[in-house]
């Protein structure tokens, strides 16, 4: 079992940066498959990107080249670096797993993990 706790969210103006991080517990991190979701209020839980164990990266089309995801198996850390911030990516952004044993497929569905983060709210004002 793997317990994460996002963190890094925070209010930005439009065109800013900001840097999630998602700490994993456990020392089998490099065994699980991460992913990025976020919902904003009365929607859906959308995907954002994700990251196989051996690294492997997929992303929404509405975030390619604005936001990256990268993860460091020695820290137990997924990071979600966001640039160019719309105030149309404020939402509440949550760090999922899923136990996948050096691996290229990455996960798009909520329903494909099994562990989920807290939740860190991001707001990108106008």
């Amino acid at each position: 079992q793997v317990q994460l706790v996002e963190s890094g969210g925070g209010l930005v103006q439009a065109g800013g940066s900001l840097r999630l991080s998602c700490a994993a517990s456990g020392r089998t991190f490099r065994n699980y498959a991460m992913g990025w979701f976020r919902q904003a209020p009365g929607k859906e839980r959308e995907f954002v990107a994700a990251i196989s164990s051996n690294g492997r990266t997929g992303y929404t089309d509405s975030v390619k080249g604005q936001f990256t995801i990268s993860r460091d198996n020695a820290k137990n850390t997924v990071y979600l670096q966001m640039n160019s911030l719309k105030p149309e990516d404020t939402a509440v952004y949550y760090c999922a797993a899923e136990s996948q044993t050096y691996g290229s497929t990455y996960y798009a569905r909520p329903d494909e993990y099994h562990y989920w983060g807290q939740g860190t709210q991001v707001t990108v004002s106008s």
